[in-house]
């Protein structure tokens, strides 16, 4: 009978009674505060896992997915995060493939403090989002481990893009002890400098009644909604640059070798006496332009940060440009609506008003708290060094990798899409030289044992955009560590209603992809395969 009962126990709940028992009594574990600890039924994705919820300092909320102790394959990987955070992130995949798998909500509810707000007056919660957060999780996720697998883990790893790329480069700085290896996604390291360009390339679009914003009002009733304009600088940037790798398939395979000047190549398409218009530009048009392509300047034409690159026009009508499609809030203004108010500053300049839109509305200064527009902030503050306190927490700058890729000899594996429209490209590509310069003494050759960097064409932030964008971003980590097989290329595909439509080697820098196909046939989608293309 009790065969009986201990069978249908483990049909219903998808694991034996004894993984039931083992999961259940994480709570009761004296050494890490464990709050929650459940065995979740398999689904299609992913099989029969215990699911465990804990917090350390009474801030950061942290999970783990462990799977069942018959599947796991030894190996911990925490994952990074996006945006500002405050929720708690799953990758299911991961834990199918046998991983365990954790995460954090970086010390702060987004539910409750919404985008930078739980910055407001709240130091702690500012170095928790930092750096803390992700170091602690790393050390109860290994806690948790041992105490379900009565195991230490044999490698462990984190992966993650944009803050998770961030948060990758922040671990290998500060505590390089944690990892055995990090896969650094776009990582928005100089976090202060990005997101003030943000703000900045908004400032741009939006001064003096939208002068410089490129979409047009021809229904008459105030909101502009063409993207007439955006389309014709994509079509003529792609016209200019798609074929300089040898394939006409809509991507820009090398922005730097990329020659398109506004200036020069959409002289054609000047509004005749400067009248805006739908399907031509203005000097002031073409001057937002020139700066979003620059990059973040003071106004002593100070150089801050670089600018958009290009390719990145394919997804500006959602990150860049104001038009009734996204309500006159580009994404590049989300991101940065609030982060002059709490994360930049030392001491907060007030809070936001209440509508980001209305730049004409003037911020009531007598408040308590008193408001502070994004519209307000004045880029001087940058060179200044107003912003350097913050800065001290939140960017992972620091290109002296020695304690971990030399002394610890964990492995680095960055990338980055050149054609990211959230966040530039370039800066990547300079962070890498740096380190090879400061952790290898400029020795390329050396810094490939250990570290090496994908520069993906056509992939936007994190994934999407017209080039590949498709792989499995740990697993080429994952046999580094492990086997020792550096990863001269990734494989990556562009999948288009579930079938892939451009596959690729992407060489790990400074190669790049050739096309070595047949002769004459470059053009044709269906030679877009991995087997015609060699690093050189």
């Amino acid at each position: 009978m009790l065969k009986l009962l201990s069978l249908i126990f483990f049909l219903a709940q998808g694991a034996p009674a004894d993984e039931q028992a083992a999961c259940a009594a994480l709570v009761e574990n004296p050494d890490i505060t464990i709050i929650h600890a459940v065995i979740k039924p398999a689904t299609a994705a992913v099989p029969a896992y215990c699911y465990v919820q804990g917090t350390i300092s009474g801030r950061i909320r942290f999970h783990v997915q462990l799977p069942l102790r018959a599947n796991w394959n030894g190996r911990l990987v925490n994952i990074g995060d996006g945006g500002k955070d405050g929720d708690l992130d799953f990758a299911d995949h991961y834990v199918a493939q046998g991983y365990a798998l954790a995460n954090s909500n970086t010390g702060h509810d987004v539910g409750s403090e919404p985008r930078a707000s739980f910055a407001y007056e709240n130091p702690d919660a500012v170095i928790d989002f930092g750096y803390r957060a992700v170091h602690l999780t790393a050390n109860a996720s290994k806690a948790v481990v041992r105490a379900y697998y009565r195991s230490a883990t044999r490698y462990t790893f984190f992966e993650g893009c944009s803050t998770g790329g961030r948060q990758g480069l922040m671990e290998a700085q500060r505590y390089p002890e944690d990892f055995d290896g990090i896969v650094s996604g776009a990582p928005v390291f100089d976090y202060q400098a990005l997101n003030v360009s943000h703000v900045w390339m908004a400032q741009k679009v939006f001064a003096d009644n939208f002068a410089g914003n490129l979409a047009f009002d021809k229904d008459g009733d105030g909101i502009p909604e063409s993207l007439t304009k955006v389309n014709i600088l994509r079509d003529a940037i792609v016209a200019k640059c798609d074929a300089k790798d040898g394939i006409k398939d809509g991507v820009i395979d090398n922005p730097l070798a990329c020659d398109f000047k506004p200036e020069v190549d959409l002289a054609s398409r000047m509004c005749p006496k400067d009248v805006d218009g739908d399907n031509c530009f203005t000097r002031r048009q073409i001057q937002t332009i020139k700066d979003i392509y620059r990059g973040l300047y003071d106004s002593k034409d100070v150089q801050i940060y670089k600018g958009m690159d290009f390719g990145s026009e394919y997804d500006w009508a959602r990150t860049l440009v104001a038009h009734k499609g996204n309500n006159m809030f580009p994404a590049k203004l989300l991101y940065g609506i609030d982060h002059v108010n709490f994360l930049f500053y030392e001491k907060s300049p007030g809070v936001p008003p209440p509508n980001p839109t209305n730049v004409k509305q003037k911020p009531d200064k007598t408040a308590t708290p008193p408001e502070f527009g994004w519209w307000e902030f004045n880029v001087d503050d940058v060179t200044a060094g107003k912003g350097a306190r913050m800065s001290a927490i939140t960017d992972a700058t620091d290109p002296n990798l020695s304690r971990f890729l030399v002394r610890k000899g964990a492995k680095l594996l960055l990338y980055h899409g050149w054609a990211d429209p959230e966040g530039q490209a370039q800066p990547t590509l300079d962070y890498y030289k740096k380190a090879v310069d400061q952790t290898f003494r400029g020795d390329l050759q050396a810094a490939r044992g250990s570290m090496r960097l994908f520069m993906v064409p056509g992939m936007g932030h994190c994934a999407e955009g017209p080039g590949p964008d498709t792989w499995d971003r740990l697993a080429p980590l994952a046999n580094w560590v492990e086997k020792g097989i550096a990863p001269d290329s990734i494989v990556a595909r562009h999948i288009t209603n579930g079938r892939s439509d451009n596959e690729r080697k992407v060489c790990a820098y400074p190669q790049r992809a050739v096309y070595t196909g047949p002769a004459g046939a470059e053009n044709n989608p269906a030679n877009w395969v991995e087997k015609n293309f060699t690093c050189r």
